[in-house]
């Protein structure tokens, strides 16, 4: 295995993480400042985080009889979520290229792991995800919905033929929309339309997307009865309380941040049709704050993807070099949707880079 690294970033244009890349107000980092020099840190957590999962439920509108959970990240969930369902020859399964913590769960906790390729055009492949989920039983099955890194949204039609799958065994699948605040759909309104069909169903979210990935914030919702036997492994206290007054904060404010998201929206389009005009790159659609997109292979056979990467990089700009990640992602980049002065630098390196 291999450490999960993150890349030095100090004087470049960051754009590899996928983060919010406005900051709060003066003012606004004024009046934040006041909240947490207030806060009990003294003290273990106590009712603020009540308060926060409170916030939170009203937030997203929480179906009736479901409740919520809270973790250090997403990454905290996953973890607890395969915790849970760590039993003797159980199974994870998910669809790759995703996100690389689907497996680093597992086999941290000593479950199998089962990954299923996309379809060359990053979507689901019905008949091998059928085919597996039939042959391994797995306890969970996570979908990104949008995906990381193709960050496009899948089939409701199959997602829902999937999940009636695995809920006819028992098995749970977690639908994961870290990137939700960008995104077109969300499976919540699935489940609002169609709640006993998603009854075996996790929906996971961060607030790191929202813009506050500083704080490692994730929430998970779910029949109330179901995420009672997951929160028997959640560590106490597993939240700070100045995560828990951030995060309270955010959402007293969140018409700030839903503007910050329209914004990185349309930077999005803009950096997506931009893309297109450039010889030799072709972005992907996406419903995520960031682009997948390959570059043409030269003639003289060398690594084009490390050769933009190491470009850029020498330009101070930062982004995400994939291509080695998965067959499926060979000659990709994956660019985070930065602030407009931030996309307009990296569109002038890419200009420089591979100028006909």
């Amino acid at each position: 295995m291999q450490a999960y690294a993150i890349q030095h970033s100090v004087g470049m244009v960051k754009l590899d993480a996928m983060e919010n890349p406005f900051s709060l107000s003066p003012a606004l980092q004024a009046e934040l400042g006041q909240r947490l020099g207030a806060v009990a840190i003294n003290r273990y957590p106590g009712a603020r985080i009540d308060s926060l999962r409170e916030a939170l439920k009203a937030y997203v509108t929480l179906p009736a009889g479901y409740d919520l959970m809270l973790g250090n990240g997403s990454d905290e969930l996953i973890s607890l979520l395969a915790m849970a369902c760590d039993v003797p020859g159980a199974k994870i399964l998910a669809p790759e290229p995703g996100f690389v913590m689907y497996a680093m769960s597992a086999r941290l906790q000593g479950l199998g792991y089962v990954s299923v390729p996309l379809t060359c055009d990053f979507e689901l492949d019905e008949a091998a995800m059928s085919a597996a989920i039939a042959e391994h039983i797995p306890a969970l099955v996570y979908l990104a919905y949008p995906n990381n890194p193709t960050a496009n949204l899948w089939d409701p039609a199959v997602i829902r033929r999937l999940i009636a799958q695995v809920s006819a065994y028992g098995g749970l699948v977690v639908m994961d929309e870290a990137y939700q605040p960008f995104s077109s759909r969300s499976w919540l309104d699935e489940i609002r339309r169609d709640p006993e069909a998603n009854r075996q169903v996790l929906l996971m979210r961060t607030l790191s997307k929202f813009g506050l990935a500083g704080i490692r914030l994730g929430y998970m919702l779910a029949p109330s009865t179901l995420l009672a036997e997951f929160d028997k492994v959640r560590p106490p206290y597993n939240v700070s309380v100045l995560n828990a007054e951030c995060a309270l904060f955010a959402l007293e404010h969140a018409d700030v941040f839903a503007e910050q998201a329209q914004t990185i929206c349309q930077e999005r389009e803009r950096l997506r049709h931009a893309l297109q005009a450039l010889p030799g790159v072709t972005p992907f659609r996406s419903d995520a704050n960031m682009l997948l997109a390959r570059f043409a292979a030269p003639g003289d056979g060398s690594d084009i993807a490390q050769h933009v990467f190491e470009g850029l990089k020498a330009r101070k700009v930062l982004v995400k070099n994939v291509s080695k990640m998965h067959p499926l992602l060979a000659r990709c980049l994956r660019l985070t949707v930065g602030a407009p002065d931030e996309n307009t630098q990296l569109l002038a390196a890419l200009k420089e880079l591979i100028a006909p």
